[in-house]
């Protein structure tokens, strides 16, 4: 059997939790999060002022919230596929000197 054979039947498992995307969205989305109720309940006149008449951290809490929202639906749809390693630490680990290298050893016989 050839070597990319094996490698296709390999068992393989999604990311999820571990995915990179999944924090990124997670800090993104806290952040947005804070910035939507300091724009709805900490916005006065002054700062108005300042920004034109507009309230720029509802907008930006607002757009980072969209920002994550799509970084969630984006793992969602294309999770990350590893291979699964067994619970093993080393891919090596538990199997056969024969396994391993496709011949047969005479070590410990």
């Amino acid at each position: 059997m050839s070597k990319e054979q094996q490698t296709a039947k390999a068992p393989e498992h999604e990311a999820r939790a571990f995915d990179i995307r999944i924090f990124i969205a997670a800090l993104i989305g806290i952040y947005g999060a804070v910035l939507v109720l300091m724009g709805l309940f900490g916005t006065n006149e002054g700062a108005l002022a300042k920004a034109g008449g507009i309230n720029v951290n509802l907008l930006a809490g607002l757009g980072m919230l969209v920002f994550s929202a799509a970084f969630v639906a984006w793992a969602r749809m294309r999770p990350v596929v590893v291979p699964d390693r067994g619970g093993q630490d080393d891919p090596g680990q538990g199997a056969s000197a024969e396994d391993r290298t496709g011949q047969r050893s005479s070590v410990g016989r």
